[in-house]
């Protein structure tokens, strides 16, 4: 295949710069929570409901994305999404109370998940014009923006630096990280036509959803939902069970997800280099049956290196399952252009919004070891709903 164009490839690096972004903003802040906690003088459950301000103000604006994109494209979406993004989480950061913290994590998390959509559907438009996978790639970069986030957190609090210049700092470097990306994106909206175009009664009737079209986005929701109880298990559960349920040292506990993020960084990595050799279903399948085993022998016998072991497994299988569905969703028949992946989006948020209160509940009656049994769950679920993807993206 010939190499892309100059203009393809600068877009590629400009929506890499985007998903950096997106990764390194909302970890910046993370590990500050507790300090904005203690200077709020929140108890736990204030606390609690002010930090879900975040996922909710995304579940609330997320399904606004699709018609946005539509009217002023993608990447416009993306970018101003992202500053928005900033400014919000910096005014968390120096809000003087608990009700303006939780304002601006309502803000914020609306402007993320319209972000996510601009980003992915940008991304996607430059895998159409390369004509081979690389939106896992994209995802990889996330990981990347993610850890830099966090490690520019973790420096600042070891230094002291106030929180309002910490904050001020991340804004305004992804800020300009992100308006950079804009000049490298494709121009334009994605689909002018679609959005310019007056729509008649014909096109009305047209643009009405098959009945196949809602199964296929109830799969896709299934598979990226898998997707999200494995990498929810690392996140708010791995260090917990390896510490409580099997005993290993505070150090080696965190080790659970690291594994998983690591080997998922590493499976995103190489990821679009398998889907197109083999295509997204047979990609789905093995991934849905690392996570099964994976995790199924973890659990199955318990000790502290093959938990490890299974969490690592696991993410690796786990790493093209979003995108993968993320793909499928952009291209379904009978949809205007963005809105599956828009509804996508929108009913991932909220798998990752119920996800940790369901293992929870399962692990406050019958132990944690029961409720990560989710995991090998969601790799059967993988397999089971994968015959829905189409595989290899479109061809020039």
């Amino acid at each position: 295949m010939p190499p892309a164009p100059p203009a393809l490839r600068r877009a590629r690096v400009g929506v890499a710069m985007l998903f950096l972004t997106n990764g390194a903003l909302y970890a910046n802040i993370l590990p500050r929570y507790p300090e904005i906690k203690s200077a709020l003088g929140m108890d736990a459950t204030s606390y609690g409901l002010a930090v879900a301000a975040f996922p909710a103000g995304a579940i609330t604006a997320g399904l606004a994305a699709a018609a946005l994109i539509r009217r002023f494209g993608s990447a416009h979406v993306a970018v101003i999404g992202t500053v928005i993004t900033s400014v919000c989480l910096l005014s968390a950061g120096i809000a003087p109370s608990a009700v303006l913290f939780a304002l601006a994590l309502f803000v914020g998390g609306a402007a993320d998940a319209i972000t996510d959509v601009g980003q992915n559907a940008h991304s996607l438009r430059v895998q159409r014009g390369y004509g081979r996978s690389i939106i896992n790639s994209f995802h990889a970069i996330w990981s990347v923006g993610a850890v830099i986030g966090g490690s520019m957190a973790a420096g600042a609090i070891a230094l002291h630096v106030p929180l309002g210049i910490h904050l001020s700092i991340s804004a305004l470097v992804f800020c300009v990280v992100a308006l950079v990306a804009h000049r490298l994106c494709l121009p334009g909206r994605d689909e002018a036509g679609d959005a310019a175009a007056p729509v008649t009664s014909d096109q009305t009737q047209a643009r009405r959803i098959p009945i196949t079209t809602i199964a296929v986005i109830a799969a896709l929701t299934l598979i990226a939902i898998a997707g999200a109880v494995v990498e929810d298990a690392g996140m708010s559960w791995a260090t917990l069970y390896l510490s409580t349920s099997l005993a290993a040292p505070a150090a080696l506990a965190a080790t659970g997800y690291i594994a998983l993020v690591g080997a998922q960084f590493v499976g995103r990595m190489i990821g679009d280099r398998f889907v197109d050799r083999f295509g997204q279903r047979a990609v789905a399948r093995v991934g849905g049956l690392l996570i099964a085993v994976g995790m199924g022998q973890a659990l199955a016998f318990p000790t502290v290196p093959g938990t490890i072991i299974g969490f690592a497994i696991a993410g690796f299988g786990t790493a093209t399952l979003i995108p993968a569905a993320l793909q499928a969703a952009d291209t379904l028949p009978g949809l205007r252009h963005g809105a599956g992946l828009t509804m996508l989006s929108w009913l991932l948020r909220l798998g990752f919004l119920l996800s940790p209160p369901f293992v929870g509940l399962i692990a406050d009656h019958a132990g944690l070891r029961v409720g990560l049994l989710v995991v090998p769950i969601a790799g059967v679920v993988a397999i089971a709903f994968a015959g829905v993807l189409t595989g290899r993206p479109q061809r020039r």
